[in-house]
């Protein structure tokens, strides 16, 4: 797992690429290396981000990258209502986020533990429950002091 204080290496990034059968491209480093200290991230700013390491890419490539990873595990997307799509290297341990109502911040929330009823649904329909998708929405503290 990676977070925003960890920046890794372009070795450990190029195993991790091989190890779910992509290939190794500049595109997909630049990208892995901006979300590892950019954490949720829009594809705007990863967008940046992999121009000002690379010089010239498309957006559709970055895009590309995006959906690459995320279908094989190695990134996530989450989509606040009303806000684009963020990404984020952090994955696999059912960790929640909050967004700020006013600027739309985010930040990660780990799991809830103890007694959690509203993630135990009364009704599942007949689904095999095996992660819970929980958004909190609030003000921030920098958003908080400007009043």
């Amino acid at each position: 797992m990676t977070t925003e204080h960890d920046v890794p290496d372009t070795q450990d990034d190029e195993a991790l690429l091989r190890s779910v059968g992509l290939r190794v491209t500049a595109p997909r480093l630049a990208t892995l290396a901006a979300l590892a200290t950019q954490p949720h991230a829009s594809a705007d700013q990863v967008v940046a981000s992999v121009r000002a390491r690379l010089g010239s890419v498309s957006v559709q490539a970055v895009y590309d990258v995006l959906h690459a990873l995320d279908e094989r595990g190695l990134v996530q997307h989450i989509e606040p209502a009303g806000h684009p799509a963020r990404y984020e290297r952090r994955h696999g341990d059912n960790h929640h986020h909050v967004v700020c109502r006013t600027c739309g911040a985010v930040a990660d929330v780990d799991c809830a533990t103890g007694h959690a009823p509203c993630l135990i649904p009364t009704n599942d329909h007949g689904f095999t429950i095996d992660t819970a998708e929980v958004l909190y929405w609030g003000t921030c503290p920098s958003c908080r002091a400007a009043g």
